[in-house]
């Protein structure tokens, strides 16, 4: 490690933001969090609190310092991870670009397949790493945040990330770099499928994925998409106990084969809930579009369709508007019908 503590600036700190800049600063790292106004309001009031399904528990205070709202601070930074909504992302880059030092390293840890991307074309003098966060964190309290499943954090592999990983080493997080990272961030969407469904259904996610109708809309979406993979020629890798491939027949399986077979190959909270869920409840816009909407961007750009990845955009589209809870049987029955 370099001789003074690690500077990481998390910008967009909301509930991923803020669980990993609770990990990395109970490993010593210095962290700047960078985020709205509503949330400097509740560290006024209450820690920082960063909990797991294993058991780890953390908490700091949070002076006025350590989440700010200016961007400016980015300057200083040996490390910058972007967390913002897709939705935010052309924003965020172009706001980070005149702060953000040549040589240091930017990780996008968003949702989605083209934020990366995005991101390099607003700040052209950075290095932009595309990352993947795969396990979900629920804000229980106000400053409490939950990791609920399993999962570690994966990246572009690249040598300017060799300094980040014993600090993310240090703080439970270890930070996996891979050379196949499109292919990372395809399978993690793959499993971000069951997000809208989780939404829809308005439940936890172990009493969603409990109920077979619900595992059989994600598997509808979740083949549908594979098939689009492989006219793309786009390959995809295991991370889960199950093969990519396999992960459709485990959820369209009867119910005592799912959970008998889920629970050795995948660790669930039972308070676990998805990001898009959280949204909703919110009032925020949630992010179908670059979830199951890159779906449908795929099958567009291979002169296809993608029927059912659409209906879940578009359900989720009036959700915004009207949130309801959608039954199995229901969610099921609309699906089948796209």
């Amino acid at each position: 490690m370099s001789e003074h503590a690690y500077r990481v600036v998390i910008f967009g700190a909301g509930s991923i933001g803020c669980y990993i800049g609770g990990r990395l600063l109970a490993a010593g790292a210095d962290v700047t969090m960078v985020g709205r106004p509503r949330m400097q309001a509740v560290f006024k009031e209450h820690p920082l609190k960063v909990t797991d399904y294993e058991g780890f528990s953390a908490e700091h205070s949070v002076p006025e310092t350590r989440y700010v709202s200016s961007a400016d601070v980015a300057a200083g930074a040996d490390l910058v991870l972007v967390c913002v909504k897709s939705a935010a992302t052309r924003e965020a880059g172009q706001t980070l670009a005149p702060f953000v030092r040549a040589g240091v390293p930017v990780i996008s840890l968003q949702n989605g397949i083209s934020n990366a991307s995005e991101l390099q074309k607003s700040m052209p003098n950075a290095t932009v790493l595309a990352g993947m966060v795969p396990f979900n964190v629920l804000q229980q309290a106000p400053g409490h945040f939950h990791q609920g499943t399993e999962g570690h954090l994966m990246a572009a592999e690249n040598q300017i990330l060799q300094a980040a990983l014993p600090w993310f080493d240090k703080a439970g997080l270890p930070l996996e770099l891979r050379p196949d990272i499109e292919s990372v961030m395809w399978s993690k969407l793959l499993l971000n499928l069951n997000n809208p469904v989780n939404a829809l259904s308005g439940v936890p996610l172990l009493e969603e994925l409990s109920q077979r109708d619900y595992r059989l809309v994600l598997a509808m979406a979740q083949k549908e998409t594979l098939q689009l993979l492989k006219q793309a020629g786009i390959p995809t890798i295991n991370l889960t106990g199950l093969p990519t491939r396999l992960i459709p027949v485990l959820m369209s399986a009867p119910n005592w084969v799912f959970t008998r077979v889920a629970k050795k190959m995948l660790t669930i909270d039972p308070v676990a809930r998805s990001s898009m869920w959280e949204d909703l409840q919110a009032g925020r816009p949630t992010e179908v579009d670059w979830i199951n909407g890159e779906v449908v961007r795929l099958a567009e750009s291979l002169g296809a369709q993608a029927p059912v990845n659409q209906k879940l955009v578009d359900l989720m589209h009036q959700q915004e508007k009207d949130p309801r809870p959608w039954g199995p049987e229901s969610l099921l029955k609309a699906i089948e019908q796209a």
